[in-house]
């Protein structure tokens, strides 16, 4: 079996690569457990220790460097071998896609066309149809209602959400024809991501999580009763490997899922970081709020995700496990 992963290099790509190294190299694909035999991941550039996992002697790695938005070179690049999953996870964010409006275009939804666009030629070629898991993303719902169910109409306020909104129609389109068995997971905010200049609006969620862990004061920009969702990376990947196993025929009408994840108040989450890893956090933590970060990630109201729930996804389970598993490195007693 050939999966592909975009985006590899980064937070959740990293995290899915060690992970398909490390569990037993087989994929239920078409009806059949198949071996992973070859990983293709594709991103920018590669850190020099990735992956952290050793690589079966059975399992063929290439690691491709290039730029996404070159869309002659990834459809060369998907051309050399058929394939059988994808992983979508490439993505110019939030705050950068806002900063950088063309780019982001060309990353989110000229290179996830590319990406269909390969996958109905190797269907059409008789070469089998491919499965793609596209991460999408909350964010397709801008400036959120009281509550959140599969009904919601989405409602996008930045251009990252609405280019997640094209993926996820198109995505839906070419499946309906036949040419990919597609689904898209969107995804909640993932917890912890190491410190790094992503462009992130939300990256606070991680930081506060580890600068409390380790007893450092810390300055949150959102008040302590407002509310967000968030699971751990963890989850994320379980979640991610859950939707590539999914059989097309056991999938209801629409292929777009929200995941289910824990809601919860920065109160509660700096309360839960403290119990876990045995610190002051109340005395650690400052609130200084940021009226458009508060806007933008504060005000999340109850999800209902019954579709997803039916299909087998999950959430952390409860606070203190989403913040244990969100730093798994870190020891505490």
């Amino acid at each position: 079996m050939h999966v592909v992963i975009t985006g590899a290099n980064g937070f959740v790509g990293q995290a899915l690569t060690n992970y398909l190294l490390s569990m037993p190299p087989s994929l239920k694909h078409e009806g059949e457990v198949k071996a992973v035999s070859e990983l293709t991941l594709i991103d920018r550039h590669f850190d020099s220790a990735f992956p952290s996992k050793p690589v079966k002697k059975n399992v063929t790695i290439a690691m491709h460097s290039g730029d996404l938005a070159d869309q002659t070179w990834l459809s060369e690049l998907l051309k050399q071998s058929s394939i059988d999953v994808i992983f979508h996870l490439a993505s110019i964010p939030g705050g950068m896609a806002e900063q950088n409006e063309a780019l982001a275009r060309q990353v989110n939804i000229d290179a996830t066309i590319t990406l269909l666009e390969a996958c109905k030629m190797q269907t059409l070629a008789g070469q089998g149809k491919p499965r793609l898991v596209f991460a999408s993303s909350i964010a397709v719902f801008g400036q959120l209602p009281e509550r959140i169910t599969d009904a919601t109409p989405l409602n996008p306020q930045l251009s990252y959400g609405a280019h997640k909104v094209v993926g996820e129609v198109m995505i839906n389109d070419f499946s309906r024809r036949g040419w990919v068995d597609g689904r898209s997971l969107r995804l909640p905010g993932v917890l912890a991501r190491p410190p790094a200049e992503t462009g992130q609006l939300s990256a606070f969620l991680s930081d506060i999580i580890r600068q409390v862990s380790q007893g450092h004061a810390f300055v949150c920009p959102m008040s302590p009763q407002a509310k967000t969702w968030a699971s751990s990376l963890p989850n994320v990947v379980e979640n991610l490997m859950h939707a590539a196993i999914v059989e097309e025929s056991k999938m209801e009408a629409g292929r777009t899922f929200t995941l289910p994840t824990l809601c919860f108040s920065m109160a509660e989450l700096v309360s839960a970081t403290g119990s876990v890893y045995q610190q002051k956090a109340h005395e650690l933590v400052r609130y200084d709020v940021d009226p458009m970060i508060e806007q933008l990630f504060g005000c999340f109201p109850p999800l209902e995700t019954p579709k997803a729930d039916r299909a087998g996804f999950k959430h952390d389970g409860d606070l203190k496990s989403l913040v244990e598993r969100a730093l798994p490195d870190k020891t505490h007693s």
